[in-house]
């Protein structure tokens, strides 16, 4: 599991497609906003969702 979700994601997010990372960034940020911490199971959740989402891209693009 990820240290820091948050930080993979953003390093992977120029390869994510315009709308999944505004789904990402409105859930994490709605997430945190409610009393969330960075480093809960749903904010690694995001992240795993925005890594299948990279491999899906990558398998259409190829």
């Amino acid at each position: 599991m990820a240290e820091n979700p948050l930080r993979e994601i953003a390093k992977i997010s120029h390869k994510l497609p315009l709308a999944v990372l505004e789904d990402i960034d409105y859930r994490v940020t709605s997430w945190l906003a409610g009393g969330g911490k960075e480093t809960d199971p749903y904010i690694h959740q995001q992240l795993r969702f925005a890594l299948n989402a990279v491999a899906r891209e990558e398998r259409m693009s190829s």
